[in-house]
């Protein structure tokens, strides 16, 4: 697995003009791996856009190395980097702590009388967005942490995880039909309880719509 990411070109308007929607961004990802589209093989590539002291980047992880010019395509020549992932999947180990940062879509399934198959909408309030993520945690090989108050240690103890970011990016689907997704980071401190579970989350991505830059969760060592 590898780990790329590109500083995006977000001053020159010229050269990204066409990234209007999720699915041009979802577009200049899978042009960046011009091997498989030559090979006929569509694999899914894991992607968010993060924002960094006042600059934006795509993140994006694979199986193969992208190519670098198609990475850069919307990016800042001279930005782009890949890096092997696998190091970091074969130091994961059961009840290890890590710092992490996840940008998903928080959904739900809702089921009418007499409909055979549920129709998905979005959580919309902050506190379903988190017990969205707080239902998914144990299943997904990791559970979040809750810290005690050091100034008030009498406190019942409180999630050491927030929501960083809350947005409704625009998708479209077929020409002039377009929707708006649900788009939601949480960053915060998390163990990890099943390894291999845990493993496959950060490669499989979490909840729905990971084509279209939701999904992506990365970790760092707790220090």
């Amino acid at each position: 697995m590898y780990l790329s990411r590109v500083e995006i070109a977000s001053h020159n308007r010229a050269k990204i003009k066409d990234l209007t929607h999720l699915g041009a961004y979802h577009n200049w990802v899978e042009q960046s791996f011009p091997e498989e589209i030559q090979a006929n093989q569509r694999r899914r590539h894991l992607w968010r856009i993060d924002q960094l002291a006042g600059k934006q980047y795509l993140l994006v992880l694979s199986e193969q190395q992208p190519a670098r010019a198609e990475l850069e395509r919307y990016g800042v020549p001279g930005t782009a980097m890949t890096k092997s992932y696998d190091r970091l999947l074969d130091r994961i180990q059961t009840g290890q702590l890590y710092q992490f940062r996840l940008t998903a879509n928080p959904t739900h399934t809702i089921t009418a009388p007499g409909e055979r198959q549920g129709r998905v909408f979005p959580h919309i309030t902050i506190e379903q967005q988190r017990k969205w993520l707080i239902d998914r945690a144990e299943k997904s090989g990791f559970q979040l942490v809750k810290q005690q108050s050091a100034i008030n240690p009498d406190d019942t103890p409180t999630w050491s995880f927030d929501i960083v970011g809350r947005e409704w990016p625009m998708l479209h689907r077929k020409a002039g039909h377009g929707v708006r997704l649900s788009r939601v980071t949480f960053e915060g401190l998390l163990r990890v309880s099943d390894a291999d579970t845990f493993k496959q989350t950060l490669t499989k991505g979490i909840g729905r719509e990971k084509a279209f830059g939701m999904g992506l969760m990365t970790v760092i060592p707790e220090a």
